[in-house]
């Protein structure tokens, strides 16, 4: 357990291009804590709200395991100068009661973190595959079958912990005003007291590239099936 940290801590997870940034910015509107964070973004109308300090830090981490974020690593291995570094960016934000962090690389690196931080409260997020792929390949020119790779592997991760865990998760695919009802009662479900519980931050313009009908390779498919039978609504 670290002994200069927030109180509680809460990990927002999920892939790429799937609504975490519109969750946490939802979360930070009912009383969540982000610190220091990203509010533009040129692919998030409202920013991606993440730390960059955190992105720095699991961008390191998977590199010094082999990988990236488009290229994970079959395994990443946290040494002690990592959790000194991790230790330090929790310290930053020790006077803080309720302080969150996002970043998609997360589902990545979640293991030492849960070491780390055995209370750690995880909330996870998913939205379909294919506009998970159109939204990549606007961004960054993913193929078709690279982005369906990346969706399974992130998401599979997301479905292995929260077999042990069970833990809130999101459909981006909601409509606002659903999206909205269930962000406020995971709000209030971790403890956070909202001034108000309306909500502003979702709109549908966040949520571009859509789902198109089209065939999805067996294992998203059976993935994204999961997803639906976890997800709360």
């Amino acid at each position: 357990m670290v002994t200069s940290r927030p109180k509680h801590i809460i990990c927002i997870l999920g892939m790429h291009r799937s609504g975490t940034s519109c969750l946490t910015g939802t979360l930070q509107e009912l009383g969540l804590n982000l610190g220091k964070h990203h509010t533009w973004n040129p692919y998030n109308l409202k920013g991606n709200r993440e730390n960059q300090d955190i992105v720095d830090f699991h961008d390191q981490l998977l590199a010094d395991n082999g990988g990236s974020w488009c290229s994970p690593p079959r395994k990443v291995v946290w040494t002690e100068k990592h959790y000194q570094q991790a230790r330090q960016i929790l310290g930053t934000h020790a006077n803080e009661e309720y302080w969150g962090f996002k970043d998609p690389r997360s589902l990545l690196t979640y293991d030492g973190w849960l070491r780390l931080c055995p209370d750690l409260i995880l909330i996870g997020i998913f939205r379909h595959p294919t506009s998970v792929a159109n939204s990549l390949a606007g961004r960054g020119g993913h193929s078709r079958k690279e982005s369906y790779r990346l969706w399974k592997i992130y998401n599979q991760r997301l479905l292995r912990l929260h077999k042990p865990h069970t833990f809130p998760v999101l459909n981006f695919d909601w409509d606002p005003k659903a999206f909205n009802k269930q962000s406020l009662q995971v709000a209030q479900e971790i403890g956070l007291t909202p001034q108000n519980t309306g909500t502003a931050f979702y709109s549908e313009e966040l949520r571009s590239h859509d789902q198109r009908q089209e065939h999805l390779p067996w294992g998203v498919k059976y993935t994204y099936k999961s997803l639906l039978r976890i997800s709360k609504l």
